[in-house]
């Protein structure tokens, strides 16, 4: 039986929103347009939807179900339907999984909070060089980025420990709206500046000459990412459905503010940096060291202007990144409070302290320190490699085989239809899909990381 005292969320929208909040993250706002601009546009875009439908969403539902079907945390979730097999190790992979990316999650977190101050104090002022030199200063600095962390750490576990209703949800009903609306301003005011309509026709016209395997492989791999899949947030979350929740329209209501949020960044990048002759690169580079001398160049005129949009603009990664933080947290939080028999606060202790450690030792490796560097790699690099390009899809990968092939046909209909109260017309796609396609699909993503194909 699940744990009445867990909680559940509270309201439809809170969910929603809730999990959309774990999926958007960092990558939304700068990885997304990138790879739309430079591998088709708009062409990109379409052949993410088809990857979204074929993939993202089936493998959402699949961890809906496993969290729902379980209601506790991942691992104990999984374990409830391998029946004492060697399946209920997929669930205990998502943790680790979610704990990892957690500690070096929060290094790039907090670096939005330090952007957010030196936009306050008005550090972020100067040429393309004196930006570069900054960004490069301070994240090899031993102890800036290491507070930072520890901040948004904080901020984060406050409100974890307030619970799933008074803490997840109210922040994410507080928090995704605020997301929307400082998109919505940036993109405003980014498309109202000089030859902003080059921009846009770099993210949005379609060039589907560049569409070819490699476009497909990476439109399937960003699906996949975008939307949380294999580090356990959706499971966990999902933990706390009400067995009236429809999950496949959930999964495509998440899946569409997931690609709203994405495209809107790149209507929020491109304009601006085209206005001012800027190619955006990506990575930290694009947030970090393009977009402050972009806004620099674009509102020179507006210095003030400049100003607010450079804070607006940090305040939403700050959003961003904090939203996908309370899922991981939330993942590890549950885990610890629920198999250690403790409460939440002090499960919510054993991962606030813990991933700050590991946070710390992935800062201190990108500083001057070669000590926590190995073949050519530093220690953050490690963390992002091996959970990235091996734990995730490998996680995604034997959850397909996991429902498809072990758990009873019945009880995915059973959750799918809502034990017969919903249509299950669409049952059969998903049960092909997740049984045949999306391994493959999966599949493919995992060599052509490793560069096989």
């Amino acid at each position: 039986m699940a744990d009445s005292n867990r909680g559940s969320f509270g309201s439809k929208l809170g969910m929603i929103l809730a999990t959309a909040g774990g999926a958007v993250g960092l990558g939304n706002v700068w990885r997304f347009p990138y790879m739309a601009g430079q591998e088709g546009g708009a062409a990109f875009i379409l052949v993410y939807i088809g990857c979204v439908l074929l993939l993202g969403i089936p493998c959402m539902i699949s961890e809906f179900i496993i969290g729902r079907h379980g209601a506790s945390n991942t691992a104990r979730a999984y374990a409830k339907l391998a029946n004492g097999t060697a399946w209920k190790w997929v669930g205990f992979l998502g943790v680790l999984t979610g704990f990892l990316i957690t500690g070096y999650y929060a290094v790039v977190s907090g670096w939005c909070l330090q952007y957010v101050y030196a936009s306050i104090i008005g550090e972020l002022h100067g040429d393309a060089n004196y930006v570069t030199q900054y960004f490069q200063q301070f994240a090899a600095d031993p102890f800036r980025p290491v507070l930072w962390t520890v901040v948004i750490f904080l901020i984060c576990h406050f409100v974890i420990i307030h619970g799933v209703r008074g803490g997840i949800e109210k922040a994410s009903k507080v928090m995704m709206p605020l997301l929307f609306i400082l998109l919505l301003i940036i993109v405003v005011a980014s498309c109202l500046l000089p030859d902003a309509g080059k921009g846009v026709e770099f993210l949005l016209k379609p060039d589907f000459g560049k569409v070819d395997r490699n476009v497909f492989l990476n439109a399937l791999g960003q699906s996949f990412y975008s939307m949380s899949i294999g580090m356990g947030c959706i499971c966990t979350y999902a933990s706390y459905f009400s067995r009236q929740t429809n999950l496949f329209k959930s999964a495509l209501q998440i899946s569409v503010i997931d690609l709203m949020v994405a495209v809107l960044a790149g209507l929020m990048i491109f304009p601006a940096a085209f206005s001012v002759g800027i190619s955006p690169d990506s990575g930290p580079s694009l947030i970090f060291i393009t977009l402050p001398n972009v806004f620099n160049k674009a509102f020179a005129a507006l210095p003030v202007l400049g100003w607010i949009i450079s804070l607006l603009f940090y305040v939403l990664l700050s959003v961003a990144a904090l939203t996908s933080l309370m899922s991981l947290h939330e993942v590890n939080t549950s885990f610890f409070y629920e198999e250690l028999k403790i409460d939440r606060k002090k499960g919510a202790w054993i991962v606030t302290i813990s991933c700050a450690i590991i946070g710390a030792f992935c800062s201190f490796s990108l500083g001057a320190t070669d000590k926590l560097s190995w073949l050519g790699k530093t220690l953050f690099d490690w963390f992002d490699f091996i959970t990235g390009q091996i734990f995730l899809p490998m996680g995604g990968l034997l959850t397909c085989l996991f429902l498809g092939w072990y758990v009873p046909k019945k009880i995915l209909k059973d959750e799918f239809t809502n034990w017969g109260t919903l249509k299950g017309r669409l049952f059969g796609i998903y049960f092909f899909l997740i049984r045949f396609v999306c391994p493959i699909l999966i599949l493919l993503v995992f060599l052509n990381q490793f560069e096989v194909l």
